[in-house]
């Protein structure tokens, strides 16, 4: 009989794979008009929320995620916006602040991220990418529990996942340590998931 979390750990091998797929394809076929539209501005919603945060957790986009950072250039000029950083290819993952114009520089994942010396911060609100999500909160990322660690430790801070509505799925294989969303931001729209928002 196989472990229930080797289960888990397969079926998740096997989502991300069709989810990553469905990514790259979608990305790939969004018209130039689309791709300048899609994340260029927050929804209404957002912005209210963000009003009443002093510091926002956003990402620098790898391959086909959706870039986010236009929507929030005032936050950056500002000294509210904080991105990942990764000192070494550990588990260990936090947010340093990022103001428009510093020089992102590479981590040890190949991904951009703020300099070693950038101040670490812990955000209000974190937009996080991820690889599949349903509308319960449930969120598929890359595989590395890097965000999952981080938002066990920092509960209080609230998850919002960002992704191109093709990465929707019915349902998505949980453990223990997955936590969910309180929301998902797609190019068409905002989906709430509990009731923290």
């Amino acid at each position: 009989m196989t472990h229930l979390s080797a289960d888990l750990a397969q079926q998740k091998r096997k989502l991300r794979e069709r989810l990553r797929f469905r990514r790259k394809h979608f990305a790939a076929n969004l018209d130039g008009m689309a791709q300048l539209a899609a994340f260029r501005a927050l929804p209404a919603p957002l912005t209210e929320l963000l009003a009443d945060h002093s510091v926002v957790g956003a990402y620098v986009a790898w391959g086909d995620e959706p870039d986010i950072l236009p929507m929030f250039a005032d936050l950056a000029v500002a000294g509210a916006l904080a991105l990942p950083h990764h000192t070494a290819r550990i588990d260990r993952m936090d947010f340093r602040r990022w103001r428009t114009g510093e020089t992102l520089t590479k981590g040890p994942w190949s991904t951009q991220q703020p300099a070693d010396d950038a101040t670490a911060v812990a955000p209000d609100v974190i937009f996080c990418p991820l690889v599949g999500f349903d509308r319960q909160g449930g969120r598929i990322g890359q595989g590395g529990g890097h965000y999952d660690r981080y938002f066990a430790a920092h509960p209080s801070a609230l998850r919002i996942g960002v992704g191109w509505s093709v990465q929707e799925i019915d349902a998505t294989p949980r453990e223990s340590t997955d936590m969910a969303l309180d929301a998902i931001l797609t190019e068409q729209e905002f989906i709430l998931c509990g009731d923290r928002l």
